[in-house]
């Protein structure tokens, strides 16, 4: 097995032609996987569901490979979304992207979920918009990020919980799109304010995109620890006490 500093002078001392990554995002209520190559998406199959399970992934990764003629050792990569997002979704993501790390001997790239998200929509806003994806947390809560239309960040990931004075500094300066399955309840509250803008499109994670920041991901050496690595959860997970029962 090679450690990470080995793989980071492998792969910044040679140029890959034909590069294949394998893409997974489980953060959500979509379960996708893609595979790219140099970039350009070679297959991507998504299933929408409630809850992913660890077989439903090992599914689409599997017709993915075979129906765009690799195989798993082909791979020069595995991208994964990090979160924010499910709890669940998140560990049965990274859990299947490190195994296959481990088994392949290949790095893990990780990419934030709302940078994913951002990046479906960048190239159709002007360059003086702001960006906030947007995933739905508990009651009026969302996590959330804003990014300029080129993909820079502006400011981090955070939880916010929304109300009428929610991203008044923003709004004041430029219009920011609010998008993801996490809009709908600040819609509500900020839909009426000139600068906020709510496209009517279904925009949700998609490894599709992960994959596409993955690409620079690699080029940029920014590979992960594969025994440290855990997701990026923003939040403790919240479990629900089970009530007594009543004799």
């Amino acid at each position: 097995m090679m450690n990470d500093s080995v793989l980071s002078i492998i792969y910044h001392s040679s140029f890959i032609i034909n590069m294949l990554i394998l893409s997974l995002d489980t953060s959500t209520t979509v379960c996708s996987v893609a595979l790219h190559k140099d970039g350009v998406l070679l297959g991507c199959h998504e299933l929408y569901t409630e809850r992913t399970s660890a077989a439903m992934l090992t599914t689409l990764i599997s017709n993915v490979v075979q129906q765009t003629g690799h195989e798993l050792n082909q791979l020069n990569a595995v991208a994964v979304a990090k979160g924010p997002g499910s709890y669940t979704g998140l560990r049965i993501g990274v859990s299947t992207a490190k195994g296959l790390c481990f088994a392949l001997d290949k790095p893990l790239l990780a990419i934030n979920t709302l940078a994913a998200l951002a990046a479906q929509v960048r190239s159709y806003f002007p360059t003086d918009y702001v960006l906030c994806p947007m995933i739905d947390a508990r009651r009026m809560e969302v996590y959330c990020a804003l990014y300029t239309t080129e993909g820079e960040e502006i400011k981090p990931t955070w939880a916010q919980i929304i109300d009428d004075n929610s991203f008044n500094e923003w709004l004041i300066q430029s219009p920011v799109v609010f998008f993801g399955d996490g809009a709908a309840k600040c819609r509500a509250l900020l839909g009426e304010q000139t600068n906020a803008i709510f496209p009517d499109v279904n925009v949700v994670p998609s490894a599709r995109t992960v994959g596409q920041l993955a690409t620079h991901a690699f080029s940029e050496n920014q590979f992960e620890n594969l025994a440290t690595f855990e997701p990026f959860y923003l939040k403790d997970f919240m479990t629900t006490q089970p009530k007594k029962a009543v004799l």
